[in-house]
């Protein structure tokens, strides 16, 4: 692990992930590489819109695929949220397998990374959109179905964000993902 970061004081961006070139680099902490002490809001926001996105790319799918087939809320939901988790282990799968690790390697840095904040985001926006009344039973071409899904999805975005930031600052989270981008 040590090899990798050679040079790093001269570190400018990460090749092969874009967005991701103002991580702060507070401290490295012993050999384990990792991010550690404070962490700018912006690098958990940052964090947090990654998750985000593959959580909603799922959640999206998950829903026009139970409601074509017909299925219940019930099984709707957990296919939403069963996509959720695949597309946002899959961004960070791309990313880190772009570095040149082995797949066994990139998916234990995925699940290391993305396992709690992809949790959190699908237990306040499902946690939204099932509270929400007349939200389980709204269908895809009601405005209503919409609404309450971007509000879900802020709602998930703004209470993960302080997790995230509480993770890299400690190591975890994302911050393993930042240790295979250089």
């Amino acid at each position: 692990m040590e090899q990798m970061h050679e040079g790093h004081e001269e570190h400018q961006g990460h090749q092969g992930h874009q967005g991701h070139q103002h991580h702060a680099h507070a401290s490295h902490g012993g050999g384990d590489g990792g991010v550690h002490g404070e962490v700018s809001w912006a690098m958990a926001a940052r964090a947090t819109l990654h998750c985000l996105t593959g959580c909603a790319i799922g959640e999206v799918l998950g829903m026009v695929i139970g409601t074509a087939l017909g299925w219940g809320n019930v099984q709707t939901m957990v296919l939403a949220i069963v996509l959720a988790f695949f597309f946002g282990y899959a961004l960070t799968l791309r990313g880190v397998l772009a570095t040149g690790v082995g797949l066994r390697t990139a998916v234990r840095v995925a699940l290391a990374a993305d396992t709690l904040s992809i949790a959190v985001m699908e237990l306040i926006d499902n946690g939204v959109i099932a509270l929400w009344p007349g939200a389980m039973d709204a269908h895809l071409s009601d405005p209503m179905f919409w609404i309450v899904l971007a509000i879900a999805l802020v709602a998930a975005f703004v209470i993960t964000t302080p997790v995230n930031k509480w993770m890299i600052g400690r190591g975890k989270g994302h911050a393993v993902v930042h240790r295979y981008h250089h």
